[in-house]
């Protein structure tokens, strides 16, 4: 009867959500005001409860001090809860927008754009792609220009074949700031200078109207800069390394579906580097890109900001780039951002300057980010271990029980996975968020202090792309730091019911075990994370289904396309050429020489040529194609299954 009590409430919410849910638009503002405002009744339900029922007698003893501290770290938790929860009450979307202005934009004049390729070290293969498919673009006034602080030759005449400027300069200071700056300066002094810039990153290819959709969200004079999200052509460590790419999105759909547009609602989206657009005269008076942040993109937002410019998102795939491939360079992406964000925390234009003059919606978006960054990571490392304290060491945190956890947790906690689920179309999931969480945990730990503590003379670690990723290996370093963490919980759940014959543990510190059990969890999915898995294919391939018109000695015939990748593609039917013959074909209106690969008995692969000229027609092709789609929708058990499999594997 006691279980029935305790778990009541949280059936019952559960049932409240499953009834209320179907019936509320995640656009429309007032359902997303009605699901927050349920979720904070909740937040603030079980936070007077942990204050009012759940500390240790006071008392000068390590119990007292250490359950104090552990729920001032928890306040502050569910205080960057409450913001996210406020954020997330709006949501908007530019494309009607987008739309309603385009008449507007061509009765104007083509303002001149200059696009901006920055690079250091990234190989040919991604470059060409980059460049290809920006001087391919739909828009009939544009430069582009390479950005090289590797200084290559080979690059300055690939720039010139493809038809783009190329700038380089004698050093590589403030980094990719420090390049753009170079280049702002370069284009002041033209006898014709831009209108507009446009960043894009070496990896990040634009599609053929990335820049006539941005440039229409310009009609307001105010607006500075129009950012729009990354997508990626190829999965990032975690889904490739637990086998989830097709059932699961990268790791940050949910911040720029879901986050960012909530953001541009409040009127605080913020410039994210590349993919953007940004006003040429404001940026130069302002000097440019920001150097006093490795996170220089957005801080440039503030700095606009604080001259009277505003960032608006637009929420559309207009470019797709390279996520990181490695687990490695996913940690050090990730520790660059919060550096960076803590260096924005100390600087001049941070959320506590008293002579920063923005607005209060911008302070507290910074405050958002802040707690989220310097708080909630800290604290995974204190719900990792605390659990491990009071099984073995008898370590009392929380003066509780699992009953009475039940009751007024479990229903918070199930309301709030409902929400964010709900909001996010299945981007934030419990587990899958909590596991991108805590593989980063150490580095961002480590950033959170370094920039706070020593801000400035941080430099810029660029996150590597391409390279060899043919072979599985292991992140030992990572491994023995998440597999000691899961070694101690599997110790501690141990000695709770084989060791402690007085079952104290059992009787009081059922929240503990249960605690224990979910580390564990997360613990173990981290570290198949650890395990980096072979990626074969070079280029990605994306299924399809489409006419592909084959040319040989005079004699045509029309096959289908199976699938297709910029290098290549295979091909429905059985081929009537041996593997090695040459041939011509045609898709989508674009004609290209390939050659037979393989026979696969009812398919066959090709490969497109590798003359350069053909190359630069398949890319633009392919990016114009419609192959790559945005992830919409998660379906959690295929998530689950999917975990599952690649563990039995």
């Amino acid at each position: 009867m006691e279980w029935a009590d305790s778990l009541a409430p949280a059936l019952a919410t559960f049932g409240l959500a499953m009834m209320v849910v179907p019936w509320l638009d995640r656009d429309h503002v007032l359902s997303r005001q009605i699901m927050a405002a349920v979720t904070f009744a909740f937040l603030l339900r079980y936070a007077l409860w942990r204050v009012f029922e759940t500390l240790p007698a006071a008392g000068l003893s390590v119990h007292f001090a250490a359950g104090l501290l552990f729920l001032a770290v928890e306040l502050t938790c569910l205080l960057a809860a409450s913001l996210g929860l406020v954020f997330l009450s709006r949501t908007k979307n530019r494309t009607a927008e987008v739309e309603a202005n385009q008449g507007w934009f061509a009765s104007q004049k083509p303002p001149l754009v200059d696009v901006l390729i920055c690079t250091y070290n990234e190989d040919q293969t991604i470059l060409e792609r980059t460049m290809a498919g920006a001087t391919g673009m739909d828009y009939p006034n544009f430069r582009v220009w390479v950005l090289d602080d590797g200084r290559r030759p080979w690059l300055e005449d690939l720039a010139g074949r493809l038809g783009c400027h190329y700038l380089t300069r004698p050093d590589n200071a403030h980094a990719k700031a420090g390049n753009i700056n170079h280049a702002l300066g370069h284009l002041s002094a033209l006898p014709e200078r831009p209108d507009f810039v446009s960043i894009l990153d070496a990896d990040f290819v634009p599609l053929p109207q990335f820049l006539s959709r941005a440039l229409c969200l310009f009609r307001e004079p105010s607006v500075g800069l129009v950012q729009t999200p990354q997508h990626f052509i190829n999965p990032d460590p975690i889904q490739t390394n637990l086998a989830v790419t097709r059932v699961w999105p990268d790791e940050q759909r949910y911040f720029f579906d879901v986050i960012m547009a909530s953001k541009d609602a409040w009127g605080a989206a913020f410039c994210c580097g590349t993919s953007s657009v940004i006003r040429f005269d404001p940026l130069v008076r302002i000097g440019g890109f920001p150097t006093d942040s490795v996170t220089e993109d957005y801080l440039l937002t503030l700095r606009l900001k604080e001259s009277g410019f505003t960032t608006s998102y637009l929420n559309e795939a207009l470019t797709f780039g390279l996520a990181p491939e490695g687990l490695k360079e996913y940690i050090t992406q990730r520790g660059r951002w919060c550096l960076g964000f803590m260096q924005i925390v100390r600087g001049r234009s941070g959320p506590f300057s008293r002579t920063s003059t923005l607005t209060f919606i911008d302070r507290l978006s910074l405050l958002d980010s802040f707690l989220g960054w310097a708080v909630v990571y800290p604290a995974r490392i204190l719900g990792l271990l605390l659990p491990i304290l009071y099984l073995l060491f008898g370590l009392h945190i929380v003066e509780t029980d699992l009953a009475s956890t039940l009751q007024n947790y479990l229903p918070f906690f199930l309301w709030q996975m409902v929400t964010l689920g709900w909001i996010s179309q299945g981007r934030s999931l419990p587990i899958m968020s909590d596991v991108s969480q805590v593989i980063v945990t150490p580095a961002i730990v480590k950033a959170v202090f370094i920039g706070l503590a020593r801000p400035k003379g941080q430099k810029f670690k660029v996150t590597a792309k391409g390279g060899d990723r043919d072979l599985r290996f292991v992140e030992w370093p990572l491994l023995r730091t998440f597999g000691a963490l899961a070694a101690l919980n599997l110790a501690a759940i141990a000695y709770a019911f084989a060791i402690d014959v007085r079952g104290e543990l059992l009787a009081n510190g059922g929240v503990a075990l249960v605690w224990s059990w979910f580390n564990l969890v997360i613990l173990a999915i981290t570290c198949f994370i650890c395990v980096e898995q072979p990626r074969r294919r070079k280029a990605e391939r994306f299924a399809t289904d489409e006419a592909i018109l084959v040319e040989l000695d005079g004699q045509s015939a029309i096959y289908r396309l199976l699938d297709i990748s910029i290098s290549g593609a295979q091909i429905q039917g059985a081929s009537p050429m041996p593997a090695g013959t040459r041939f011509s074909c045609t898709i989508r209106g674009r004609e290209v020489e390939a050659t037979v690969v393989r026979c696969l008995g009812g398919s066959f692969a090709i490969k497109f040529s590798e003359v350069l000229e053909s190359r630069v027609s398949m890319i633009r092709m392919f990016y114009a194609g419609r192959y790559l789609k945005p992830f919409f929708g998660v379906q959690p058990t295929r998530v689950g299954r999917a975990i599952l499999q690649r563990v039995l594997s």
